[in-house]
């Protein structure tokens, strides 16, 4: 990883960081609703907290998204993030990066460099994250780097539209599915651009690319896969049909995925439906019902946060994973637990 300033000495200083919260044992994490963008809260067993993503801009929508995310920090009982990783430059995912630290500290910022788009809005918005990103300590990943959290294994995979050259370990095996899959026209948004996290806690694993895009999932995957099947996916990209190949998310057998869709975005009945699909997988989990989706294309109201024609209180879904790979999912607002 590429740091700012002082690279040994603000490495080695991040890992001093004090927990926000009293260690426990397992890993949490909470999955925010911000309205089909993304925002994902981390605890780790250690204390130490990561937080993926921010959500829309507070501007337009009164700080709705920082004030979901400090409710979440704060269900959490933590009080600062210690590294904050945008996923990539756009609105629904760096658009609360400001309302964000206003409320709670942020020490590292973690991204893929420079953003790749060049229109006047694009320009503003990252010129909007590096202002808030130069108050703290700031780290340009790259496919290979660990983030320095104690307790888990914590792999970016992808960043900058590259993915790592190596296999990951358990990885490494011919992929058959992908003869199926064609790739998509080539991607020259920042959604090419994300940086994805492969995150190991004794033999748990969870992934998440951001908005990885179709033809950067076949890179990952294709021909032979470099990330290894996992305990729970979260779905790329909202559930959009530019992600989500079937080479991608039926080779990692996911027994659980979680969508982070909104009411009127993501959800789209391609990806909804490969993933629906996907080998071994128990439940779908999501964010939102889908208004397009109907009775075919959403999951159980119990697995789902917020119901169509609710109050849209914002809720979240929550995840305790424990270090012999066991798992629970569950949705306060409907009060439903699974196990796994």
């Amino acid at each position: 990883m590429k740091i700012s300033a002082a690279p040994a000495l603000l490495f080695s200083l991040s890992l001093l960081i004090s927990p926000s919260f009293a260690a426990s044992s397992d890993l949490t994490a909470y999955f925010i609703d911000v309205e089909g963008g993304q925002s994902t809260l981390f605890v780790t067993p250690s204390g130490q907290t990561v937080l993926i993503d921010t959500g829309f801009p507070g501007e337009s929508n009164a700080e709705r998204d920082a004030k979901r995310i400090a409710a979440a920090a704060k269900d959490a009982g933590v009080t600062q993030i210690d590294y904050l990783i945008t996923t990539h430059y756009h609105g629904d995912h760096v658009g609360g990066v400001a309302a964000l630290a206003a409320r709670l500290p942020v020490k590292n910022f973690v991204d893929h460099g420079e953003t790749v788009e060049t229109a006047d809005a694009a320009k503003k918005l990252y010129a909007g994250y590096l202002e808030v990103a130069s108050k703290g300590n700031h780290i340009v990943a790259k496919p290979g780097d660990k983030l320095p959290v104690k307790g888990l294994d914590w792999q970016i995979v992808s960043a900058a539209g590259k993915v790592i050259e190596k296999p990951l370990a358990g990885a490494g095996k011919p992929n058959a599915i992908c003869a199926g899959v064609k790739p998509q026209d080539v991607d020259t948004t920042e959604n090419a651009q994300s940086t994805g996290s492969y995150i190991t806690y004794g033999k748990f694993r969870i992934v998440d690319l951001g908005d990885l895009t179709w033809n950067k999932e076949l890179d990952l995957m294709c021909p032979n896969a470099k990330i290894a099947p996992v305990d729970l996916l979260v779905v790329s990209h909202h559930g959009m049909a530019i992600s989500s190949s079937p080479a991608l998310v039926h080779a990692l057998h996911p027994k659980v995925a979680i969508m982070n869709n909104g009411e009127k975005k993501g959800g789209q009945a391609p990806a909804w439906d490969v993933v629906h699909t996907s080998p071994g997988l128990v439940d779908l989990w999501q964010l939102h019902q889908i208004a397009s989706g109907g009775k075919e294309r959403n999951t159980d109201p119990g697995l789902t946060a917020n119901l169509m024609g609710g109050s849209d209180a914002g809720n979240y879904l929550k995840l305790v994973a424990h270090k012999n790979g066991h798992f629970e999912v569950s949705n306060p607002a409907s009060q439903v637990t699974k196990k796994y």
